[in-house]
C-alpha cells in the first residue's frame, strides 16, 4: 500500500487505482467484529416501550442471553441499499426488528451496542410459523415478509404493522422484488411447482408461471431487464423466465454443459430452448446474479456452488471445493461483493457456511479465507426461551447481508445472534497494540508511583516510632 501511495503522490498512479487498491485491500482483511453486537434488550426506555408495544404475546424474556438479537433463530436479514442504514431481522417465531446501523449505545471498553429501534414478537397469526424471509420493498420505509403460514405481507417500517396480506396457500420459501422495474410483481418461491407473481398494484396473485416439477424454493429477478426471472427448485432444476411471453419458460440451465447455446441478445432470447438437464443433484435453494447480470450464481442441497455464464447458459466450471455445507431444503443464498469494490474481471462471492462464512473468488473457486463464527459462551449454553422460541443452539449461519456504502457484512444465525465482520488492517492491529502498551505503561507508572508513596510513609512511620521522646 505504500508504493502505491508513494506512486500516487508522483503522479503515476489515478485516483481510481488508488481507491480499487485500497478497497481490495480492505475486502481481504474483513474479520469477525466482536466488539458489534446486537441485542434486544436495551437501557433505552423508549426502546423497551416500543418492545412492548408492538409485541403480542407479552413482555421480553428476561431470562434471554444479553447479546440475543431475537429470542428464537434468525431466518433472513436485509439491509436498506438506498443509504445502507437499517437493518430488517426476520426470526423463526415470526418476530420482526429493525436496527439502526449509525445509532447504538456505546462502552467505555470500545465495544457497541445496537438495540431495535422497533420490534414485533408476532407477525403470524400462529406463532409457530415463522419468516421464511424478509426484503425492503422500493424504499426503507415498507418491507416485505414470506412465510411458513403461507401468506405474502406488506409491512410499513415505522410501525411494523401489516398493510397487505396475501395468502398463496402454501409455504412461501422466498420472494423477489426487481430493483430497475416499474411493474409492481413479487415473485414468490412457493411449495407448489410453479413461481406465483402477485402484483401489488392490482392486488392479484393469480399469475403463475409452471414448470418445475418440484417446490420452488427461489426466485431472482435479472438486475438489467425487468422482464427476466430466474427460478431453483427441489427438482434440482434452474430455470430462466420471460414474463412477457405466453409460454414464459425459457429454458433450464444444465449442469453438464459448459458450451451453452448463444442467443442473439445475450440472454438466451432467439436460441433453442432447452428443457432437459438439471443445475444441481440435489435441490436448488440459492440463485444470486452478478451486478451486471453476466452471470448466475447458484448453489444446492448436493454441496456444490455453481457460476453460470448468463449470455450462453454455460457452467463456468468454477470448483469450489468440498468445503461447502448445505443439506437443508431451506434457503441459502450466496452474497456477492460490490462490484465497484473490485477490478474487472474478480468478484469475491461469501458463502453461508454452518458456524463460519466461506470467502471465494467467483471466477476461479479460491478460497480466499474463512470468516469463523464464534461459539456462545458455555455460560449461554443452558438458557432456553420459553416455547415456541427455543433457540437453535448449533449456531448455524442462515442469511447474509452486505452493507452498501460501507465495508461491513453481516451474517444472522440460528442461535438468535446477529454477527457483524469488519476489515482490520494491520495498521488497525498496530494502533490497537499501541493503546495497549501505553495503558501497560500508566499502570507500571501508577504502580511504581503507589509504591515510592508507601516505602517513604513506611520510613516516616519507622522514624517516629524509633525516636525515642523523653519528659522534662
Amino acid at each position: 500500500m505504500n508504493a502505491f501511495l508513494l506512486n500516487r503522490q508522483l503522479g503515476s498512479v489515478s485516483p481510481q487505482a488508488l481507491a480499487q487498491a485500497q478497497n481490495q485491500r480492505l475486502l481481504q482483511s474483513l474479520q469477525t467484529d466482536s466488539n458489534v453486537t446486537f441485542q434486544l434488550e436495551g437501557t433505552d426506555p423508549e426502546t423497551r416501550e416500543n418492545v412492548i408495544a408492538n409485541g403480542t404475546a407479552g413482555s421480553v424474556n428476561q431470562s434471554r442471553s444479553a447479546r440475543s438479537a431475537h429470542a428464537a433463530g434468525i431466518n433472513s436479514i436485509t439491509i436498506d441499499r438506498w443509504e445502507g442504514r437499517y437493518l430488517l431481522s426476520a426470526g423463526s417465531d415470526s418476530s420482526v426488528a429493525i436496527w439502526d446501523l449509525e445509532r447504538a449505545v456505546p462502552s467505555p471498553i470500545g465495544a457497541v451496542t445496537h438495540v431495535p429501534l422497533e420490534y414485533a414478537t408476532r407477525t403470524s397469526t400462529n406463532g409457530s410459523l415463522g419468516i421464511t424471509h424478509i426484503s425492503f420493498f422500493i424504499d426503507s420505509l415498507a418491507f416485505i415478509t414470506s412465510g411458513y403460514d403461507g401468506t405474502v405481507k406488506v409491512f410499513s417500517s415505522e410501525t411494523l404493522k401489516a398493510s397487505a396480506s396475501f395468502d398463496l396457500g402454501g409455504t412461501v420459501h422466498s420472494h423477489a422484488t426487481s430493483t430497475t422495474a416499474g411493474h409492481l410483481l413479487v415473485a414468490c418461491a412457493s411449495a407448489h411447482p410453479t413461481v406465483r407473481l402477485v402484483d401489488l398494484q392490482s392486488g392479484s396473485s393469480a399469475h403463475a408461471l409452471a414448470g418445475h416439477s418440484g417446490s420452488v424454493l427461489t426466485v431472482a429477478w435479472h438486475p438489467k431487464d425487468s422482464n427476466i426471472l430466474a427460478s431453483g427448485a427441489t427438482d434440482g432444476t434452474v430455470r430462466l423466465w420471460d414474463i412477457r411471453r405466453s409460454a414464459s419458460s425459457l429454458g433450464v440451465l444444465d449442469m453438464d454443459d459448459n458450451i451453452g447455446i448463444p442467443g442473439y441478445d445475450g440472454k438466451g432470447t432467439g436460441a433453442r430452448r432447452r428443457e432437459r438437464g438439471r443445475a444441481h443433484v440435489g435441490a436448488a435453494n440459492g440463485i444470486v446474479w452478478s451486478e451486471d447480470g453476466r452471470h448466475l450464481v447458484s448453489s444446492g442441497t448436493d454441496e456444490k456452488m455453481r457460476v453460470w455464464n448468463m449470455s450462453t447458459g454455460a457452467n463456468t466450471l468454477a470448483n469450489f471445493g468440498p468445503t461447502l455445507k448445505n443439506s437443508q431444503n431451506t434457503v441459502l443464498l450466496p452474497v456477492l461483493a460490490p462490484a465497484h469494490l473490485e477490478p474487472a474481471g474478480k468478484t469475491t462471492v461469501f458463502y453461508p457456511n454452518p458456524q463460519e462464512v466461506l470467502v471465494f473468488d467467483l471466477h476461479t473457486g479460491t478460497l480466499r479465507q474463512r470468516l469463523r463464527v464464534a461459539a456462545p459462551p458455555a455460560a449461554e449454553a443452558t438458557v432456553v426461551a420459553p416455547a415456541p422460541a427455543i433457540r437453535n443452539l448449533k449456531n448455524v449461519t442462515t442469511s447474509l447481508a452486505w452493507r452498501p456504502h460501507s465495508m461491513e457484512l453481516y451474517s444472522a444465525h440460528s442461535d438468535g445472534r446477529i454477527r457483524c465482520y469488519s476489515p482490520r488492517t494491520w495498521e488497525d492491529q498496530a494502533a490497537e497494540d499501541d493503546d495497549a502498551d501505553d495503558g501497560m505503561t500508566f499502570a507500571t507508572e501508577d504502580k511504581a508511583e503507589r509504591k515510592r508513596k508507601r516505602e517513604e510513609l513506611d520510613d516516616i512511620v519507622k522514624d517516629l516510632m524509633g525516636k525515642k521522646v523523653t519528659y522534662s
